[in-house]
């Protein structure tokens, strides 16, 4: 799924016009998240006409849902992260546009001043009326997707053969902040991605991985950007028949990966910072 975050003044309404662009020029559903800091988030189907819900149902249950006979709903509930919402939305929907959450690494666009200034941003403007809405429209495909282990997982168990399948293994690659108690500690990794060689790559060594007897999806994906200590780096998800061919499927898939495919690291220490091809690593 892609996605992308505004900030700033008028949030809301760049966000009406970029859903509105993004359904004249891209295929698949949409979804508008608005987001507090305070801890609100209500997200649901947009579309052109009437999309309310009323709700006659007032209780102080710890969830409230709303649904109508022709599949419109609206929710609200507590406990729930901005990172959840978005998984549980990949599967049904192609993109969302996030009002707010200017603290996550979600592409963002800056509509004037943001204090602190959020860490991906791919556009400014001093005004609503300064930001090119066409132009994010038009890249939104580019932009980084939101891919997490969990949506990795449930594209593997939602595919048509998995009822084949007798496990799901997984691998996730994250930042260690340090390898020994004495070890500078490892403020940020950066990786960077050799463009579309990269994504090919992937693609091939999964096409390989998933031609082996009793292996039936093999999912990677590999983060950019820059990540902190304890983030989640990379994914290896396989959907195979037994558990002794899945293993060993998310073992060499890692593994090639890290041999094979072009991405470039940038270690930031306590003391210092250098890339890590450099030093032949």
């Amino acid at each position: 799924m892609q996605t992308l975050c505004v900030v700033g003044d008028a949030a809301g309404a760049v966000v009406d016009e970029l859903v509105a662009a993004i359904a004249e020029h891209h295929d698949g559903r949409i979804a508008a998240v608005d987001y507090d800091d305070s801890g609100d988030a209500v997200a649901g189907d947009v579309a052109v006409g009437d999309n309310a819900v009323d709700s006659e149902v007032s209780t102080d249950a710890d969830g409230q849902f709303s649904l109508t006979s022709d599949g419109r709903w609206v929710g609200r509930g507590d406990d729930r992260s901005l990172v959840d919402l978005l998984d549980s939305l990949a599967a049904d929907y192609a993109y969302a546009v996030v009002a707010g959450a200017s603290h996550h690494r979600l592409p963002t666009v800056v509509v004037g001043d943001t204090d602190p200034e959020p860490a991906n941003v791919v556009a400014n403007a001093p005004t609503a009326d300064g930001v090119d809405i066409a132009a994010l429209a038009a890249r939104i495909d580019d932009f980084e997707p939101h891919v997490t282990l969990q949506t990795l997982i449930d594209r593997a168990a939602a595919s048509p053969l998995a009822e084949r399948s007798g496990a799901i293994a997984t691998f996730t690659g994250r930042v260690r902040v340090k390898d020994g108690p004495d070890d500078d500690r490892t403020e940020q990794l950066a990786f960077e991605k050799y463009e579309g060689v990269a994504a090919e790559r992937m693609a091939a060594i999964s096409d390989e991985l998933t031609d082996r007897e009793g292996v039936f999806e093999v999912l990677m994906h590999h983060r950019v950007g820059v990540m902190g200590p304890g983030e989640d780096i990379v994914f290896v998800v396989v959907l195979a028949g037994h558990r002794e061919e899945a293993f060993r499927t998310v073992e060499d898939g890692i593994n090639r990966l890290k041999d094979e495919v072009p991405i470039f690291k940038k270690e930031t220490t306590e003391s210092e910072a250098f890339w890590l091809h450099e030093r032949g690593c």
